[in-house]
């Protein structure tokens, strides 16, 4: 595993990484905010209110949605997301500009989830359209330690055993088996079971199978 970093720190990059999507999703137009993102079943305006909805959900919002979808997180994610993102594209966008420095996050998570939240997110959302923003890499370092050692909602070591993953950008790896290495932004969408991820870790087109179908978190 990698070092971590400290609380502050973190949220420092969880504000950096949302305004930094906030200003993407300005110059989106509108056949792109419908582009199907790399979160399965999700659009890009899906996915673009979920992200700035950690600072917004209340405990009954959680258990209100929870009850909704009978238990199931996913579900209850994608239910809360298609409710906020009927909204008009202005408002989502003003919500980051309204949380921005927000330390709020859902009942039951810590402060590293949003920070998950916004980076693969942030992915979900630019690869599709072809865009681009890089990673830093510590801070993904610190979100796919937490990935790795969760045993839910993504199952990182069922989906990955037998393998060793080794970021080639910064200090991380986890595992044990057949080494993989690529840059920590691609092991963390590997990690979340993102398959566009496999494209960026040279001779590892077997991870195909591992990387895992239909996650959405």
């Amino acid at each position: 595993m990698g070092c971590g970093m400290d609380r502050d720190a973190t949220w420092r990059v969880i504000d950096a990484e949302r305004a930094a999507l906030a200003s993407m999703l300005t110059s989106l137009s509108d056949d792109e905010w419908q582009t199907p993102s790399l979160c399965a079943g999700w659009t890009v305006r899906d996915v673009a209110a979920h992200v700035i909805s950690s600072p917004q959900a209340t405990a009954r919002d959680v258990v209100r949605s929870m009850l909704a979808a009978r238990g199931d997180v996913d579900r209850a994610l994608f239910l809360e997301a298609t409710r906020s993102s009927t909204r008009p594209t202005d408002q989502i966008v003003d919500d980051y500009r309204r949380f921005a420095g927000s330390r709020r996050h859902p009942v039951g998570t810590t402060y590293v989830d949003p920070l998950i939240d916004v980076l693969v997110h942030t992915q979900d959302i630019a690869v599709p359209l072809g865009r681009r923003h890089a990673m830093p890499a510590d801070a993904a370092a610190v979100a796919a330690t937490l990935v790795w050692r969760r045993p839910f909602p993504f199952h990182a070591r069922r989906r990955l055993a037998g393998y060793r993953l080794v970021a080639t950008d910064t200090r991380w790896s986890a595992g044990r088996g057949r080494p993989v290495e690529g840059p920590v932004e691609a092991l963390l969408l590997l990690l979340t079971g993102r398959t566009a991820a496999v494209r960026k870790i040279p001779g590892t087109s077997v991870l195909q199978l591992a990387a895992g179908k239909g996650v959405r978190s």
